[in-house]
Protein backbone atom coordinates (compact mmCIF):
# COMPACT_ATOMS: atom_id res chain seq x y z
CA UNK A 1 0.00 0.00 0.00
CA UNK A 2 2.54 2.18 1.01
CA UNK A 3 4.61 1.62 -2.43
CA UNK A 4 1.56 1.84 -4.37
CA UNK A 5 1.28 5.53 -2.74
CA UNK A 6 4.69 6.41 -3.33
CA UNK A 7 4.45 5.70 -6.92
CA UNK A 8 1.73 7.80 -7.27
CA UNK A 9 3.43 10.74 -5.77
CA UNK A 10 6.46 10.00 -8.00
CA UNK A 11 4.02 9.94 -10.81
CA UNK A 12 1.80 13.04 -9.75
CA UNK A 13 5.46 14.80 -9.31
CA UNK A 14 6.94 14.13 -12.67
CA UNK A 15 3.45 14.79 -14.89
CA UNK A 16 3.23 18.25 -13.29
CA UNK A 17 7.05 19.07 -14.04
CA UNK A 18 6.56 17.94 -17.82
CA UNK A 19 3.58 20.08 -17.81
CA UNK A 20 5.41 23.16 -16.54
CA UNK A 21 7.99 22.90 -19.31
CA UNK A 22 5.20 23.29 -21.61
CA UNK A 23 4.57 26.54 -23.09
CA UNK A 24 1.34 27.88 -22.56
CA UNK A 25 -1.83 27.95 -24.86
CA UNK A 26 -1.36 30.38 -27.47
CA UNK A 27 2.21 31.93 -26.19
CA UNK A 28 4.46 32.64 -28.95
CA UNK A 29 7.35 30.23 -29.45
CA UNK A 30 10.39 30.98 -27.52
CA UNK A 31 12.87 33.75 -29.87
CA UNK A 32 16.41 31.57 -31.40
CA UNK A 33 19.11 32.91 -29.64
CA UNK A 34 20.56 35.71 -31.72
CA UNK A 35 24.02 34.98 -33.72
CA UNK A 36 26.29 38.03 -33.92
CA UNK A 37 26.36 39.19 -37.78
CA UNK A 38 29.81 38.30 -39.61
CA UNK A 39 32.41 40.02 -39.29
CA UNK A 40 32.76 42.39 -42.65
CA UNK A 41 36.40 44.23 -43.37
CA UNK A 42 36.43 48.22 -43.71
CA UNK A 43 39.23 50.19 -45.30
CA UNK A 44 39.89 52.73 -42.80
CA UNK A 45 39.17 56.41 -43.39
CA UNK A 46 42.96 57.38 -44.70
CA UNK A 47 45.81 55.86 -46.19
CA UNK A 48 49.77 56.53 -45.63
CA UNK A 49 52.16 57.86 -48.34
CA UNK A 50 55.76 58.53 -47.81
CA UNK A 51 58.33 60.78 -50.30
CA UNK A 52 61.87 59.94 -50.33
CA UNK A 53 64.97 61.90 -51.57
CA UNK A 54 67.52 60.01 -52.68
CA UNK A 55 71.58 61.56 -52.64
CA UNK A 56 74.28 59.15 -54.03
CA UNK A 57 76.83 59.73 -51.58
CA UNK A 58 77.29 59.91 -47.92
CA UNK A 59 79.36 62.14 -45.56
CA UNK A 60 82.03 59.71 -43.92
CA UNK A 61 83.14 61.84 -40.81
CA UNK A 62 86.13 59.86 -40.34
CA UNK A 63 87.39 60.58 -43.86
CA UNK A 64 85.74 63.92 -43.40
CA UNK A 65 84.27 63.87 -47.24
CA UNK A 66 81.80 62.00 -49.59
CA UNK A 67 81.71 58.75 -50.62
CA UNK A 68 79.58 57.06 -53.29
CA UNK A 69 76.87 55.07 -52.34
CA UNK A 70 78.05 51.96 -53.98
CA UNK A 71 80.55 52.04 -51.70
CA UNK A 72 79.05 52.17 -48.45
CA UNK A 73 75.48 51.46 -46.96
CA UNK A 74 73.28 52.48 -50.90
CA UNK A 75 72.01 56.33 -51.45
CA UNK A 76 71.41 58.23 -48.24
CA UNK A 77 68.12 59.43 -47.82
CA UNK A 78 65.69 61.95 -46.82
CA UNK A 79 61.94 61.06 -46.17
CA UNK A 80 58.92 62.22 -45.24
CA UNK A 81 56.41 59.48 -43.79
CA UNK A 82 52.63 60.51 -43.07
CA UNK A 83 49.17 59.76 -42.88
CA UNK A 84 47.19 60.91 -45.72
CA UNK A 85 43.65 61.98 -45.02
CA UNK A 86 41.04 63.54 -47.85
CA UNK A 87 39.02 65.86 -48.62
CA UNK A 88 35.80 64.10 -48.75
CA UNK A 89 33.77 67.29 -50.06
CA UNK A 90 35.24 69.08 -46.91
CA UNK A 91 36.02 72.66 -46.90
CA UNK A 92 39.11 71.44 -44.22
CA UNK A 93 41.76 74.60 -43.58
CA UNK A 94 40.14 76.20 -40.66
CA UNK A 95 37.37 73.42 -39.86
CA UNK A 96 38.18 72.52 -36.28
CA UNK A 97 38.90 69.34 -35.30
CA UNK A 98 40.16 68.65 -38.54
CA UNK A 99 42.84 71.87 -39.14
CA UNK A 100 41.76 74.62 -36.75
CA UNK A 101 43.31 77.88 -36.98
CA UNK A 102 45.58 79.03 -34.27
CA UNK A 103 46.13 75.54 -33.37
CA UNK A 104 49.34 73.02 -33.86
CA UNK A 105 47.94 70.43 -36.75
CA UNK A 106 49.92 66.79 -37.17
CA UNK A 107 50.04 67.72 -41.04
CA UNK A 108 48.64 64.33 -41.33
CA UNK A 109 46.20 61.73 -40.05
CA UNK A 110 47.05 59.04 -37.11
CA UNK A 111 50.50 58.30 -36.71
CA UNK A 112 52.22 62.01 -36.53
CA UNK A 113 54.34 62.59 -39.61
CA UNK A 114 57.75 61.43 -39.12
CA UNK A 115 61.10 63.05 -40.68
CA UNK A 116 63.86 60.76 -41.23
CA UNK A 117 67.23 62.20 -42.63
CA UNK A 118 70.45 60.64 -43.09
CA UNK A 119 72.65 63.51 -43.89
CA UNK A 120 72.65 66.90 -42.28
CA UNK A 121 70.74 69.66 -43.87
CA UNK A 122 69.07 73.16 -43.89
CA UNK A 123 65.26 73.11 -43.68
CA UNK A 124 64.17 76.84 -44.32
CA UNK A 125 67.13 79.07 -42.79
CA UNK A 126 67.22 76.28 -39.81
CA UNK A 127 70.14 73.37 -39.84
CA UNK A 128 68.54 70.46 -38.80
CA UNK A 129 71.30 67.42 -37.95
CA UNK A 130 70.78 64.00 -39.55
CA UNK A 131 68.41 61.88 -37.62
CA UNK A 132 64.78 61.30 -37.13
CA UNK A 133 61.86 63.93 -36.27
CA UNK A 134 58.16 64.95 -36.01
CA UNK A 135 56.69 67.04 -38.73
CA UNK A 136 53.80 69.45 -37.64
CA UNK A 137 52.68 72.71 -38.72
CA UNK A 138 51.24 75.69 -36.86
CA UNK A 139 48.04 77.32 -39.46
CA UNK A 140 46.93 81.04 -38.72
CA UNK A 141 45.30 83.53 -40.77
CA UNK A 142 48.27 85.75 -41.16
CA UNK A 143 50.46 82.60 -42.26
CA UNK A 144 52.18 78.81 -40.96
CA UNK A 145 54.69 77.82 -40.26
CA UNK A 146 56.43 74.51 -40.00
CA UNK A 147 56.82 72.58 -37.02
CA UNK A 148 60.33 70.35 -36.46
CA UNK A 149 59.62 68.48 -32.70
CA UNK A 150 62.53 65.90 -31.34
CA UNK A 151 59.81 63.69 -29.85
CA UNK A 152 59.49 60.68 -32.12
CA UNK A 153 56.79 57.82 -32.79
CA UNK A 154 54.04 59.39 -31.09
CA UNK A 155 50.23 59.45 -32.41
CA UNK A 156 49.82 62.34 -33.97
CA UNK A 157 47.83 64.59 -31.57
CA UNK A 158 49.81 63.93 -28.49
CA UNK A 159 52.23 67.35 -29.45
CA UNK A 160 54.64 68.31 -26.64
CA UNK A 161 55.40 72.18 -27.32
CA UNK A 162 58.65 71.60 -24.66
CA UNK A 163 59.81 69.16 -27.21
CA UNK A 164 60.16 71.44 -30.40
CA UNK A 165 63.61 72.00 -32.69
CA UNK A 166 62.80 74.61 -34.65
CA UNK A 167 59.23 76.66 -35.94
CA UNK A 168 59.82 77.74 -40.00
CA UNK A 169 57.86 80.03 -41.85
CA UNK A 170 56.41 78.73 -44.46
CA UNK A 171 55.31 80.04 -47.74
CA UNK A 172 51.66 79.93 -48.70
CA UNK A 173 50.13 80.12 -52.17
CA UNK A 174 45.95 79.81 -53.36
CA UNK A 175 45.27 76.40 -55.76
CA UNK A 176 42.82 76.97 -58.53
CA UNK A 177 42.09 73.01 -58.14
CA UNK A 178 41.93 71.84 -54.34
CA UNK A 179 44.32 68.50 -53.72
CA UNK A 180 41.77 65.54 -52.71
CA UNK A 181 44.36 64.26 -50.64
CA UNK A 182 47.43 65.43 -48.47
CA UNK A 183 50.42 65.45 -50.34
CA UNK A 184 53.94 66.10 -49.19
CA UNK A 185 56.85 66.69 -52.08
CA UNK A 186 60.35 66.64 -51.61
CA UNK A 187 61.29 68.63 -55.37
CA UNK A 188 65.44 68.00 -55.72
CA UNK A 189 67.13 70.65 -58.03
CA UNK A 190 69.11 69.47 -61.27
CA UNK A 191 72.94 70.24 -60.83
CA UNK A 192 74.97 68.99 -63.34
CA UNK A 193 79.05 68.36 -63.20
CA UNK A 194 81.04 70.76 -62.85
CA UNK A 195 78.68 72.76 -60.09
CA UNK A 196 79.88 72.02 -56.35
CA UNK A 197 76.46 72.96 -54.90
CA UNK A 198 75.43 70.25 -52.77
CA UNK A 199 71.47 68.68 -52.80
CA UNK A 200 68.83 70.92 -52.77
CA UNK A 201 65.31 71.39 -53.36
CA UNK A 202 61.75 72.39 -52.03
CA UNK A 203 59.66 70.85 -49.91
CA UNK A 204 55.70 71.11 -49.86
CA UNK A 205 52.69 69.98 -48.73
CA UNK A 206 49.21 70.76 -50.31
CA UNK A 207 45.67 69.90 -49.09
CA UNK A 208 42.16 71.79 -50.24
CA UNK A 209 43.44 74.64 -52.61
CA UNK A 210 46.07 75.88 -49.76
CA UNK A 211 50.15 74.64 -50.38
CA UNK A 212 52.80 75.56 -48.14
CA UNK A 213 56.45 75.14 -48.99
CA UNK A 214 60.39 76.08 -48.09
CA UNK A 215 63.47 75.30 -49.28
CA UNK A 216 65.69 72.04 -48.52
CA UNK A 217 69.55 71.78 -48.67
CA UNK A 218 71.95 69.11 -47.69
CA UNK A 219 74.29 70.61 -45.30
CA UNK A 220 74.74 73.81 -44.04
Amino acid sequence: MRFSRFLAVVFFTGASAAQAQQPAAGAPPAAAPTQPAPRIPRATASTRASVQVLIDSRWDAREGGWFGALNLAGPARITIDYGQPHLRGRNVIGMPGVVPWDSVWRTGANMATQLSAEVDMTIGSTFVPRGVYTLFSLPTRSGWKLVISKEVLQWGTDYDPSKDFARIDLRQRTLAEPVESLTFWLIPAIENPPSATLPHGVLKFAWGNTELSTDWRVGR
